[in-house]
């Protein structure tokens, strides 16, 4: 069977070494005139991105203000604090300068301005976005795809409540892209990267819809090509040809050229949601501890597509006598990739200790929002799967 599908993918994309200098230009082509300049910590400061950018933007004639301090896991205060400053200062476009955390927050203080309430209402389910800012990107951490994609995940400080929100209003005009900016990313966070980008092609490659074989095979070949490239960037960091694989490889996996013909289950990445919000940890490192123990659950009853996964992606032998063995020898290669890249796989590698009774409820609580909603679609998870698959990662 194949889902009927749209796919809408209106993102420009500026691919290449020095595509820095079309920022400008890109800049007033999207309606930019007073731009609200956002990124994260000091790297992009320090690696003269920064001065380059404001350089472009003034050589347009394009006025701009700035906001940094975007943290792993975009904080609402800090996208309040963006809301303010874009109404008081006129701001009409949002240039994000980061990864996926920055361009997060952009969209949700693109989300904001033109709200009347409170921004986390769309997070909250009291509002549906019906207006955004334009935004553009500047990409420097290849992982989130949220270059591309229609998604936005904030935490909210109270509570540490970590929500995710989609819709077509935020999706970026234009990403510029060059892989050398990525060259001195550490390991981990280039591991947790890719990590990343596998997953969001599994969450959508792990569906009930298994008849699309071109959208199967298209899945396959970034899979594998995400796989090679995280082993080999590992020893060699500046090899242009890796950095590039692995860039464009986040943009196709989360603009939803994946979900062509199939469904998106996403369960382990709400799973992870509630572990990074509450723990504070890197979200691809997290994906990695949660994966096995969901893929183990979920597995004897779809048993076909992890046989396809386990063949066709991690190069396992089909024993067509026993498929179950299959399956099994699939996800083991995956967590034998993991660790070869320096992810954990379960929850005690991530954290350095087990969750304690009382965590694995908070986090099986919040999850459910107090068992009020489901996840996943390929297999639908109710709050005692969901804590089944905590505990199993505990383990």
């Amino acid at each position: 069977m194949i889902k009927d599908f749209n796919f809408y993918a209106p993102t420009r994309v500026v691919f290449g070494r020095d595509s820095e200098k079309e920022i400008g230009k890109l800049t007033v082509a999207a309606g930019g005139h007073k731009v609200l300049l956002h990124y994260g910590g000091g790297s992009a400061e320090r690696s003269g991105l920064l001065t380059v950018v404001r350089e472009q933007l003034r050589q347009a004639g394009v006025g701009y203000c700035e906001l940094g301090g975007v943290v792993p896991n975009p904080l609402l205060s800090k996208v309040r604090e963006g809301i303010e400053l874009c109404r008081r200062e006129g701001v009409d476009f949002i240039l994000a300068v980061g990864g996926g955390s920055v361009i997060d927050s952009a969209k949700a203080i693109g989300y904001g301005v033109p709200y009347d309430g409170d921004v986390w209402d769309f997070w909250d389910g009291r509002a549906v976005p019906v207006a955004c800012l334009p935004i553009g990107v500047v990409l420097t951490i290849p992982a989130a795809g949220s270059e591309m994609s229609s998604s936005c995940v904030i935490t909210k400080d109270e509570g540490l409540l970590k929500r995710g929100v989609n819709s077509d209003l935020c999706r970026c005009r234009f990403a510029v892209m060059n892989p050398e900016r990525t060259f001195t990313l550490p390991p981990y966070q280039t591991a947790a990267g890719a990590t990343d980008i596998m997953m969001h092609t599994m969450e959508r490659y792990f569906s009930k819809y298994e008849d699309m074989t071109l959208t199967d095979a298209i899945s396959e070949a970034l899979l594998r090509t995400v796989k090679d490239a995280a082993r080999a960037v590992m020893h060699s960091p500046t090899d242009y040809r890796l950095r590039a694989q692995i860039m464009w490889a986040g943009s196709l996996a989360h603009n939803d050229l994946t979900e062509c013909g199939t469904e998106k289950d996403f369960a382990t990445h709400r799973l992870e949601h509630e572990l990074s919000a509450l723990f504070g940890v890197t979200h691809g490192a997290g994906l990695a501890a949660l994966w096995p123990a969901w893929a183990r659950y979920v597995a004897p009853r779809h048993l076909s597509r992890f046989v396809q996964f386990a063949v066709n992606v991690m190069g396992v032998t089909n024993d067509f006598a026993h498929p179950e063995e299959t399956a099994e020898r699939g996800i083991r290669a995956m967590e034998d990739f993991y660790r070869e890249i320096g992810m954990p796989t379960t929850i005690p590698e991530l954290l350095g200790r087990h969750l304690t009774d009382e965590e694995i409820e908070v986090l099986t609580d919040k999850c459910s929002r107090g068992g009020t909603i489901t996840v996943g679609a390929m297999e639908v998870l109710d709050a005692e799967a969901m804590r089944t698959v905590y505990a199993r990662a505990n383990a």
